[in-house]
């Protein structure tokens, strides 16, 4: 996992593009629930970032409820809530976010619906 990350330059907040590149991990799957992420020394000193950084993208991620931080032990990846019977304000707020982010990273909303679709595995033919 600590191999797969990356920085550019390209104006994006490191601790954003970290936690984007996290969540999308865990939305495809290659970090599955309970997974131990990299300590955030590691990702500091591997990505020659300040501790800081890494921080606020991992308490970011824990705030989406990706990521569970437990003291003294690490990282990990946070179960999935259980199903609600009516979440769509949530999901439309969800929804809303993401395609902000797209849009800001110069992803039209066909394209990022279309990665979606494939990420759903029911991508158009």
């Amino acid at each position: 996992m600590l191999r797969a990350l990356t920085l550019q330059d390209n104006g994006v907040p490191i601790y954003v593009q970290l936690r984007d590149q996290i969540a999308a991990a865990i939305g495809r799957g290659d970090l599955t629930p309970g997974a131990r992420l990299p300590t955030m020394r590691e990702v500091a000193v591997t990505l020659a970032v300040d501790l800081n950084t890494v921080q606020r993208a991992y308490a970011a991620l824990e705030e989406d409820g990706l990521v569970s931080i437990v003291q003294g032990r690490g990282s990990f990846v946070a179960d999935p809530p259980p199903p609600a019977r009516s979440r769509s304000a949530e999901i439309r707020t969800l929804a809303a976010k993401v395609a902000a982010q797209a849009q800001a990273a110069g992803v039209s909303l066909d394209e990022l619906a279309e990665a979606l679709r494939h990420l759903s595995g029911r991508a158009a033919p």
